[in-house]
């Protein structure tokens, strides 16, 4: 069997270093594109390479193969409201240097921390009470717990490259991105994605999150622009009481997918029964 190509000399200065003896390859041919660095910080050193036009049919596919053996991960990249710089890409809005690793987080215990400061009321008035007592039923202000693991319905990887060829099909616009990582958690927090920011500044925390819903329910990162993340799951929640625990650990996440959605957690459940593609979007 033959070695892959070595991975192209312009995609190399995304790794700080290559671990010895470790050869990253890649079979895949690109496009044309560009390396883009961080707004701020000291190091210069390039964190995402991305397409100058629309993703080819199939690459991202093709790509998420081969992540395991050039150390990348790939993204569909979306721009904020189609702007011509394509933010926050194309105008380096990452910030590396402000996150941290989503290996030192402790997933159960963040989630907990962001639902007690959403879903606490005490020192309340009683109207403002009752409104989260809504919001948050059946749970109130104590966390419920993580959700167990779901059952997976298909494989994860497979299920994540059907995602992938059909937002492009609906949205073909969206551009092809690369980061070093071996998936979508830490390829967010390596190139400094913050999205999240105005709900949570450290994408690390916001990362080790993903990667537990990654391992409980098959979910993969796909998609993602100026404040939103598409992911693919394939053991999405099976009935409501399962989808309530999950919808609790959306409301901790990604607060704004409910208060300015549909409103309520038992609202909100509803639409993740058999949900296999979950859409984040923070203010």
């Amino acid at each position: 069997m033959t070695d892959s190509p070595p991975l192209p000399a312009e995609l190399r200065p995304l790794f700080r270093r290559v671990a010895a003896g470790h050869r990253h390859a890649l079979n895949s041919t690109l496009p044309a594109g560009r390396l883009v660095g961080a707004e701020e910080g000291r190091d210069p050193r390039p964190v995402l390479w991305m397409s100058e036009g629309p993703a080819p049919v199939g690459l991202w596919e093709a790509l998420h193969r081969e992540r395991q053996t050039s150390g990348l991960w790939p993204l569909l990249l979306a721009p904020l409201r189609d702007e011509p710089d394509f933010r926050p890409w194309g105008s380096q809005e990452l910030f590396p240097d402000r996150m941290s690793s989503p290996d030192s987080q402790d997933a159960p215990d963040l989630l907990r921390q962001w639902w007690e400061g959403i879903a606490g009321w005490e020192d309340e008035d009683p109207e403002e009470e009752a409104e989260r007592r809504a919001i948050t039923a059946p749970f109130g202000p104590s966390w419920p717990g993580l959700a167990p693991a779901g059952a997976l319905t298909r494989s994860p990887d497979e299920h994540a490259r059907a995602c992938a060829a059909t937002l492009l099909q609906v949205r073909p616009a969206l551009r092809i991105g690369l980061v070093a990582g071996t998936d979508g958690a830490a390829a967010l927090a390596s190139c400094g994605w913050s999205g999240p920011l105005n709900h949570e500044n450290d994408m690390g925390r916001i990362a080790g999150v993903l990667r537990s819903w990654e391992q409980r329910f098959g979910a993969q990162v796909v998609a993602a622009g100026f404040d939103t993340l598409d992911l693919s799951v394939a053991a999405p929640p099976a009935n409501l009481d399962e989808a309530l625990l999950v919808a609790a650990e959306h409301l901790a996440l990604c607060p704004d997918n409910i208060l300015q959605g549909v409103g309520t957690l038992s609202a909100y459940a509803e639409h993740l029964v058999d949900a296999d593609v979950w859409t984040l979007w923070w203010d």
